[in-house]
């Protein structure tokens, strides 16, 4: 007889006034382009600027070593992922490991990062395009934007999912060609140009500019650049296939991180001057291109990012109505959100979009107050969620390997001491922050958020049946 997996008890994610499951209605070619279109978000093209002003030539250790972080992290994700596929991911796989609190906790954080990420998109995508039409209200922008893809996500997944793949596509390609066009200028095979050699990655004020203080302000802002690769695994469970999806999705990430961040970070301290302005005004990846003398340069990187803003628009809400929806399920959510018609969880995507339109609002009437609280109580949350991670799949390794090791079709390396070094590489970075001043206060109130979170699960815990 096949053995089964037990768990804690743990609500079912179908809850019983549901008439129908979510559609599985995701492609592989859906679910291999939003894992691939996850690595490329807008703070790689913007926010990286910050971390090599910061950190000069060695960002390129500083995303090495994150993204190795972030390797682990995928890896234990997609073990468990792989083994018991659901719309919860991540938030299902702690409540079964530690507890419904762990599920609670993690869910809503996640919940809150992404639907506060989608307000801060929409406005980074209005300002875009407010300047290429002089004159229109941003408000009128986000308007649109948030209509447009809460209609997205309102339709069949398949609509969500083949969105994501041109967005993903357009971003893959944008990504591609610049490597190659940076890779031949690097070595002096691009006419007109001539190699820098090390100029600027050794000899223009050293490899550590700023010494290990540098090094470290660029790993704190390179950490940030990963958040949202975890989104594959809980669109996994909307596909044809999640065993073999989730599977396929989690081994490519290492070449992905490998190539497109460090790749990129690589090409860009090569030839442009790490300390030159363009770099943070303009973005690295702008400034890289007008260097190379590519005409519009500029206006092109625009478009890029733009590109970017709008596909985690679209994957933030998707990501968060589907959290949402898990955690109605289980019975840890308000249960008006937990119907879903037509296999889409209507109700809950409304929701997560107003929140984000909300946020938007907040963002005008008290940008440096409420607002502000907000951006920075999500400052952290990745991180939080990563430990979560970690944490569940220590647990959930051995009961499985126990009880059914067939599920195992993808394995956590060198388990379980890598899992130790990913959880002490967590807290480490978590002590990294209290260095800085800015996200210090990041840290407090993300720890604020956890453990109110964390208390009322506690709470609802003892109370339940």
């Amino acid at each position: 007889m096949m053995r089964t997996l037990q768990s804690p008890p743990a609500q079912p994610e179908s809850p019983p006034q549901q008439a129908k499951p979510l559609a599985n209605g995701l492609k592989q070619r859906h679910l291999s382009m939003i894992a691939l279109g996850g690595v490329i978000g807008a703070g790689l093209f913007v926010g990286s600027g910050a971390g090599i002003a910061a950190a000069g030539p060695s960002i390129v250790l500083a995303y090495a070593v994150s993204g190795l972080l972030v390797m682990f992290v995928m890896r234990m994700l997609g073990e468990m992922s792989a083994a018991n596929p659901a719309s919860g991911s991540f938030s299902v796989h702690a409540d079964r490991a530690l507890g419904p609190w762990a599920g609670f906790t993690a869910g809503w954080m996640f919940w809150t990062l992404l639907v506060v990420g989608v307000a801060v998109e929409a406005i980074g995508a209005a300002h875009i395009l407010q300047g290429w039409f002089p004159g229109t209200p941003s408000w009128l922008w986000v308007l649109g934007l948030m209509a447009l893809f809460c209609g997205t996500n309102l339709a069949a997944v398949s609509r969500f999912g083949e969105l994501e793949f041109w967005f993903a596509a357009l971003k893959i390609g944008a990504i591609a060609v610049f490597l190659v066009l940076g890779a031949l200028a690097v070595w002096g095979l691009l006419p007109g140009t001539a190699s820098p050699g090390t100029t600027h990655l050794l000899h223009d004020g050293g490899f550590l500019p700023h010494g290990a203080g540098g090094l470290l302000a660029g790993l704190l802002a390179s950490v940030v650049a990963y958040g949202g690769l975890e989104t594959v695994t809980i669109a996994a469970a909307e596909s044809e296939d999640p065993r073999r999806g989730v599977a396929r999705a989690v081994r490519t990430t290492m070449w992905r991180i490998g190539v497109v961040y460090v790749g990129s970070m690589l090409v860009i301290v090569t030839l442009v001057p790490w300390h030159s302005k363009a770099v943070t005004e303009d973005g690295p990846y702008a400034a890289v291109l007008e260097q190379l003398g590519v005409p519009a340069g500029g206006q092109i990187m625009n478009v890029v990012v733009l590109i970017a803003l709008l596909s985690a628009m679209n994957a933030n809400i998707y990501g968060s109505s589907r959290m949402a929806y898990s955690l109605v399920a289980r019975g840890q959510g308000p249960a008006a959100l937990g119907k879903a018609t037509g296999g889409v969880p209507r109700r809950a995507v409304l929701a997560s979009s107003a929140f984000g339109f909300f946020a938007v609002l907040l963002s005008y009437w008290w940008p440096t107050t409420v607002f502000a609280w907000l951006l920075n109580m999500v400052g952290a949350v990745v991180l939080v969620v990563w430990g979560f991670i970690a944490a569940s799949q220590l647990r959930l390794r051995r009961r499985l390997e126990r009880e059914a090791p067939e599920r195992l079709v993808v394995r956590m390396w060198g388990f379980p001491y890598l899992t130790w070094v990913t959880l002490a590489g967590v807290a480490g970075v978590l002590v990294l922050m209290t260095l800085e001043a800015d996200t210090r206060v990041q840290l407090y109130f993300t720890g604020g958020l956890a453990l109110a979170l964390a208390v009322t699960g506690r709470l609802r815990q003892r109370s339940a049946p």
